[in-house]
Formats: C-alpha cells, structure tokens, sequence
C-alpha cells in the first residue's frame, strides 16, 4: 500500500496533527500484545508518512511474547516459520500527544493486517472485532465500559525487596487501613489523580470517576461508557500504560498486577455490557430491576463459559491468587441484582442503563482477549437461549466452586478445549494463547524460589 493509496481520512489525520503541533519529533507506534503490552517502534517526524502508507512492519511474533518478552515459537510461529512480517496500520481517531514524555511526542495505535489486507487473527484486537461481528446478524450493538483497580507503590522495594504502599506526599504516611470510598485518600494524592485526568484529556480516553478500593494504597478509575466496543478496549489499555507513566513522573509505581499482597484485595478488571437494537433501545430492560429475558440469557452465556475464559481473564500465576472466599471476587457460577459477591452483577440504574457487570477478569489480562471472550459468552447465551437459573440473593463467594481451576495450568486446559472459544476466537488462536501462557508458565516454573531454600535446603 502507497501513501497515495492510504485511506485518505487517516492521511488528513496525521498531516493536521502535524501541522497542529510543529514541535512534535517523534511519533510511536503502538500495538498491544498478547499480555496486554504496548510494542511497537518510535518512528521521527521526517518518517511518519512511511508509516501511513506501507504501513509498520513487525514480526507476527510481536504479539505471541510471553509477559518478559521472550518468544517460546508457539505452534511453530517464530523460529520454525522463519518470524516473518506482517504490516502495522494506524487506526483513524487515535494519533494524540504524549504528555509524559521528555520530549514532544505524539503516539498512536496501530492493528496487524496480513500483506493482502486482511486483518491478521494473531492480533488480540482483531480477535474481538471477529467475535463482534457476530452481532451485525443479530442487529444488536454492544456499549460497554471497563473499570480497573490498581495500587500505587513506593518505587523502591523494601528492605526485603517486597513492594510497599506508596507515601503520601500530602501526609507523609502510608496508608494502612482499608478506608473504601474514602476522600481523604483521594486528597493524599491528588496532584497524581489530577495529572492522570490531564494526561487522559490529552489521549482523549474518557476517564471518570475515581475512588479509593478495598485496601490501602488500592484505587479505581472507571472508564466511560462507549459504543464501540473496541474503541473501548483501546482506552481500557492505553489507560493502564497512562496510569504507569504519570505514576513514575510522581516518583511512584502503580501496579495493575492482580494480587500484589497476599493479605490484602486483588485488583480487577471489570466490564459493564448493555446490548442496543437498531433503534437504540437497551434490549436488557424490559421495565423490572431484573432485567429482561435478553439479558438473562446472555447471562446464562456467560455463567456456562465463565471457567472455559478464566484462563484469559486470570493469565498468569499470581492472578490465581486473587481468588478465595469474602473478597468480591467470582469464585461460582453466580448472578444476581445489587449483589457484588456474584460473577455477573445487574448494577442499580434506571432502565435505559440497564447492564450486567463481569467481575471475573484481573486488571493485567488483555482487555481485548476479556472483551472477546466476554462477548462469546453473551452471544453462546442469547442464541441458545440459555437460561442462568435463579439469582443470588445473599452472599455467593463464600465457597469456592469446586469447578474452579486452582491454577493457571488447569486454567489453561479449560480454555483450550473449549468448543464455544475455539469456535468464537478460532481453534488457531486458542492455540497460540495456551502454548504461549504454558511457555511462560514453564519458564516461570524453571526457578528455584527462596522458599524452597528455606523449608529444602
């Protein structure tokens, strides 16, 4: 593809982007891996129409690394085939500056096309948009909107090299209660929260509400509601690595890592779907506090699903670490209305809002992998009209699910003979993520840890 040929709206983007800020002299190319890690290559100013018309070229490998990097050749891709290209395209709407950076600096978000145009199934992107597509036949728009908790850390690691709850630059102390929803540790760092919301103004990613989590040093940022469900996984990952970044030019690290304290709550990544028809109606209100039929069968979709997607939403050992009883996290198949100890929750809202919530996922999975697996469930469930039984009305994580997998192997198993992932995301695709995460797995495995040391030796 020429720059002549490019898309003519895409190439007016990038010209009155430049022409609108003369002193930018980078631009990154972004995509975003496997492990939900942004990759890609810094392109300077002279260079970026190459980008816009042959496109980025990287090796389809770029997207089937484990979390340090390391590529396993996974169902022979990598050293077996030769770890040949595909192209990189920007995707419209998303060349905005870099407010972090030391010098001027814009970035965009690119998707993996094959050398024939085809959007290419190693890419987690185009994974959703292959699942989405299944809801043109059923006239039926998803709007979603993800919601990620994250703790905020001291840049250094203690003395033992453990990490430590980041200190106020207000107060001078750390936190060490679990004050949810309180202001005051909104206040401790809202020089921080108040650079994240200029940072995110200047991404254009709509972030909303924040408010102090279950522990201390845990906090939330909810994501606007949006129409587009893959615009929505963008925001979702370009928000975690803002978030990262701004924290770092505080002198501090925020963690999205799914249990970072053993004695404390796990951070998760939570979704809230609604489903319109051709008309914009919300096809999960039917006037009750319960929902209509519609939504209970993407419910009962998602319930028949929820361990098959685990492995996804829970994509490394620690993330399983995150589960266990009384602690508003899924450990059943469960749903139910303003009940937050179940999988899929029906939040309060008036009837034009009416949604369920995922609660499964951790806040470090690939937020198109959950959005992908997410949407299988609820299309499995509507068109098989598959009924979730009757809501939870008390408590339902106060014993874990004997079906549960424990680990991120017994995970991994159920994931990869899923019928309805392998039909939805692609047997090739359910493939390449399970010897991927079992390489990393091993790899993890491979090293004797001080433990075994202390109790061995």
């Amino acid at each position: 593809m020429t720059l002549e040929a490019a898309n003519a709206d895409t190439r007016a983007e990038y010209t009155r982007f430049l022409d609108d800020h003369p002193d930018i002299r980078f631009i990154d190319a972004v995509t975003v891996d496997l492990c939900g890690i942004l990759r890609g290559k810094r392109y300077p100013r002279d260079d970026v129409h190459k980008l816009y018309g042959a496109g980025l070229a990287l090796p389809y490998t770029v997207y089937l690394m484990d979390v340090t990097g390391d590529s396993g050749d996974p169902c022979g891709r990598g050293f077996t085939d030769g770890d040949p290209d595909g192209l990189c395209y920007p995707i419209p709407g998303s060349l905005v500056t870099v407010p972090w950076a030391n010098e001027p600096r814009g970035q965009v978000l690119t998707t993996m096309s094959e050398p024939d145009g085809t959007p290419s199934m190693v890419d987690p992107r185009n994974v959703a948009a292959h699942v989405l597509k299944r809801f043109e036949a059923l006239k039926l728009k998803p709007v979603l909107a993800f919601e990620l908790e994250f703790y905020l850390l001291e840049s250094n690691l203690d003395a033992n090299g453990l990490p430590q709850i980041a200190v106020s630059p207000v107060t001078g102390k750390r936190e060490f209660t679990n004050q949810v929803y309180g202001i005051t540790e909104l206040d401790s760092f809202s020089s921080f929260f108040d650079d994240v919301e200029r940072a995110a103004q200047a991404q254009r990613i709509p972030a909303g509400v924040a408010s102090s989590e279950f522990a201390p040093g845990q906090y939330e940022i909810n994501l606007h509601h949006v129409d587009d469900p893959l615009l929505g996984a963008d925001h979702c990952a370009l928000l975690r690595n803002l978030v990262m970044k701004v924290a770092a030019q505080h002198g501090m690290r925020a963690t999205f890592m799914a249990k970072p304290f053993l004695e404390m709550t796990g951070s998760g990544m939570h979704v809230h779907l609604s489903l319109l028809d051709r008309d914009g109606q919300n096809v999960f209100d039917d006037g009750t506090d319960a929902g209509s039929v519609t939504l209970r069968h993407a419910i009962g979709g998602m319930m028949e699903t929820m361990t098959d997607a685990i492995g996804i939403g829970s994509p490394h050992t620690n993330a399983y670490r995150r589960f266990g009883p009384n602690l508003f996290v899924p450990v059943s198949r469960s749903w139910g209305s303003n009940n937050r100890s179940v999988a899929f929750r029906i939040p309060v809202s008036d009837g034009r809002n009416r949604r369920v919530e995922n609660r499964l996922s951790a806040a470090d999975a690939n937020p198109y992998l959950v959005l992908a697996s997410m949407l299988a469930g609820v299309h499995h469930g509507i068109v098989n009209k598959i009924d979730p039984g009757p809501p939870a009305t008390i408590n339902a994580c106060d014993e874990v699910d004997p079906s549960w997998p424990t680990d991120l192997s017994g995970a991994l198993d159920q994931t990869q003979s899923s019928t309805v992932l392998r039909e939805y995301l692609t047997g090739d695709f359910v493939d390449l993520y399970c010897e991927t995460k079992r390489g990393e797995l091993a790899s993890f495995n491979s090293v004797i840890t001080s433990r075994e040391y202390e109790w061995y030796l």
